[in-house]
């Protein structure tokens, strides 16, 4: 799931025409090992970021960009958490997130891959201001077409295939089962 991710943040990079950055990530998905012990993820974060909003950009900055961001995250992160409990499972026990304090650690996991599609939104419409009108426009992230298992899917029915999958291929103990749009 995190190489996914760092493979779709290096996707989008490369659209962008940031290809020196796009060619790290690259590398970076391929060395992620067991629970990221080398931490790929947070140096592919770094890199990416950066990328996309500039060097003295920060995640904990109190600005439209990150607010946009943190709005988009939370209709992912509420979309996840709604099929993880339809399908039975508990959103406070996850894989590689698990802070005693989150209640939604296999969200959070599962979530990954698709946060690209926020990033994605936030950075086209180059937020200054974050109200209303942003957020509708985030919101439109769910109903968005994406490609998985071969059709054409809204968002939020990617998620629901996508979390099935990540549940049979727990079950039988075979990521090769994993469908990511």
């Amino acid at each position: 799931i995190v190489t996914e991710k760092i493979r779709k943040q290096a996707q989008f990079l490369r659209q962008l025409g940031k290809i020196r950055e796009a060619e790290l990530l690259d590398k970076y998905s391929t060395e992620v090992e067991l629970a990221d012990s080398t931490h790929r993820e947070g140096h592919a974060a770094k890199v990416y970021f950066n990328a996309l909003f500039g060097l003295d950009f920060s995640r904990t900055a109190d600005n439209a960009i990150n607010a946009g961001i943190n709005y988009g995250y939370s209709l992912l992160l509420s979309a996840f958490n709604r099929e993880i409990v339809a399908s039975g499972y508990l959103t406070q026990i996850g894989v590689f997130h698990n802070n005693m304090f989150n209640p939604f650690n296999l969200s959070c996991d599962l979530m990954e891959p698709f946060r690209i599609l926020v990033d994605r939104k936030v950075k086209t419409n180059n937020f200054c201001v974050f109200e209303k009108e942003q957020k509708h426009i985030l919101l439109e992230v769910l109903n968005q077409i994406v490609i998985i298992d071969g059709k054409e899917q809204y968002v939020n029915n990617a998620i629901k295939i996508y979390c099935k999958s990540v549940f049979q291929a727990i079950e039988e103990n075979d990521v090769s089962l994993i469908k990511f749009y």
